[in-house]
């Protein structure tokens, strides 16, 4: 997105005087990951770039680089074959940099897709080592604490290694993260995790079990349409049977009790995953098969989220023998869910989770602007070509109509399709794993930056809107001028949304502000025509 650019750090870049960044190998929220050569030893690493701070305010900032340097520390502690080690931290452009080791080989989460599904042998494998990497950092005091497949490495040896403790707590350490904060990707979180509990070993093990049931299904368990549906997820519901798990089925179950205490430990969980590894079904898995109803996890997951002293607004919960739990419908499921989200996340997200709550999904921060606004928001896809447009399939694996003549180019990690290198401009920006509730949050946020960045900047909307099914999407539109060899007035628009697979994708297009009404027809017809990669 243009208005969220920065300078891109560029590939031959050396650090430190040693580290010269060849390509980029990997991308998330809060960073990216460089291939690049340790001129010193003459040897391959990986390099952790951390961008998010480019975007946020002084104080986000300091928070971010304190994490990352905890992410070094984290990672220091402990001495296993099964944990990406780390070699250096430096800093560069006022930022942190960690020089890690490079695996060469793809992360379980890349393989699962490229293949569909891992056999239960190998997953179990996988797992056997990943767990060997969890013993090693919790006896060393390390919570990782953002266990998922993302985060699992996989060598063209058949090595399997741990990477990112970018959150990882550490025994002794004063917390980084501001009060309540939830951090970690939202369908690998433990239940006692989303319900504002402390996490312990027991939460990085049931984030294994989750990750194994993506490796096995092709698909995660508890991803829902929504963020908040999927944190309702995790806390209420079981898992839909893992019908290509084999032996490794029970392991699953056993390590996704909604319970921490009723998980098995880690020896115990090594165990099975072994007999599952050789085919056999373990028998000591099914003393962990739940026999209590789901309702009756709801019913203590309410008293615990209700028992607690207050919500962000200061005014007491109610009291636990006041709640409806008979007559509870899914609406109030949702509601008690909402609850323990505005106690773990905070009074701005709370808030706004509660008006989705009370709305059915439709709530907006202004009573008057539509959940669904204008062409950007409906469903409409065109499937033919229109006079003066041609479909592009981009090599990213989307595809969708630009003006003809229009021609692809590449900003940093961002696609843009222009005949006059950026006078016009469409922008599409991917992010597969984004670290907001929403988009809408997303772009309150990066507005606090471009307000102070862009000339003369002028917010035009920021609204909340129904994208392809998908609640609390954006839709921004501002103006601004450009200094640069005197432009004059620019105007630009960009709609935001979270597909099912939770991947961000923001659709922006930008002209001078005197041909808007051009550009304006110009964005419905690009948008509508979008189709995000298959699968």
């Amino acid at each position: 997105m243009e208005h969220a650019q920065s300078a891109s750090t560029a590939a031959g870049l050396l650090l430190a005087g040693r580290y010269r960044l060849t390509e980029t190998i990997g991308r998330g929220g809060m960073g990216k990951v460089w291939r690049a050569q340790d001129e010193v030893l003459h040897r391959t690493v990986a390099v952790k770039e951390l961008t998010a701070g480019l975007y946020v305010s002084e104080a986000d900032r300091t928070v971010l680089h304190a994490r990352t340097q905890k992410e070094a520390r984290a990672a220091a502690r402990i001495s296993h074959p099964n944990v990406v080690t780390v070699h250096d931290v430096l800093e560069h452009d006022g930022r942190p940099w960690i020089v890690m080791q490079y695996v060469d080989g793809p992360s379980l989460a890349d393989a699962a897709k490229e293949s569909g599904r891992i056999p239960p042998a190998e997953a179990a494998r996988i797992g056997l080592h990943v767990l060997g990497a969890l013993r090693a950092a919790h006896a060393a005091g390390v919570l990782h604490r953002d266990v998922k497949p993302g985060n699992v490495l996989l060598a063209s040896d058949r090595r399997v290694l741990l990477t990112d403790f970018g959150i990882a707590a550490i025994e002794g350490d004063s917390t980084i993260t501001r009060t309540g904060e939830l951090v970690g990707s939202i369908d690998y979180l433990a239940p006692e995790r989303v319900r504002g509990g402390d996490p312990g070993p027991a939460s990085d093990l049931w984030s294994l079990g989750a990750t194994l049931y993506t490796a096995v299904e092709g698909t995660s368990p508890f991803r829902r349409t929504s963020p908040l549906s999927t944190m309702q997820a995790v806390v209420t519901e079981e898992p839909a049977p893992a019908e290509h798990a084999g032996s490794l089925g029970p392991v699953i179950t056993a390590l996704l009790r909604k319970e921490p205490g009723q998980r098995p430990p880690a020896d115990e969980a090594e165990r099975m995953l072994l007999e599952a590894m050789e085919g056999r079904r373990p028998k000591s898995a099914q003393q962990y098969v739940p026999t209590q109803s789901v309702d009756a996890e709801e019913r203590r997951a309410a008293t615990a989220v209700l028992s607690g002293p207050h919500v962000p607004d200061g005014h007491a919960h109610p009291s636990t023998a006041a709640v409806p739990v008979r007559k509870r419908s899914g609406r109030w499921r949702r509601t008690l869910l909402v609850i323990a989200l505005a106690a773990v996340v905070g009074g701005g997200a709370g808030f706004l989770a509660l008006r989705y709550a009370d709305s059915g999904g439709q709530g907006t921060d202004d009573p008057g602007s539509s959940t669904t606004s204008g062409a950007a928001g409906g469903k409409t896809t065109p499937s033919a070509e229109q006079d003066g447009w041609e479909r592009v399939d981009d090599p990213a694996g989307f595809s969708l109509l630009v003006p003809e003549g229009w021609e692809r180019q590449l900003d940093g990690d961002q696609i843009d399709y222009t005949p006059d290198n950026g006078r016009h401009l469409i922008r599409i920006s991917i992010d597969r794993t984004p670290d907001f509730e929403n988009p809408y949050m997303h772009m309150q946020d990066v507005e606090k930056t471009v307000r102070t960045r862009l000339p003369e900047y002028q917010r035009v909307r920021l609204d909340q809107n129904t994208f392809r099914d998908q609640e609390k999407s954006a839709l921004w539109e501002f103006t601004w001028t450009e200094t640069k060899n005197n432009a004059g007035e620019r105007r630009a628009i960009d709609q935001v949304y979270y597909a099912d697979d939770g991947t961000e994708y923001a659709l922006y297009m930008s002209s001078p502000a005197k041909e808007w009404s051009t550009t304006r027809k110009q964005f419905d017809t690009m948008v509508q025509s979008f189709q995000p990669p298959a699968g």
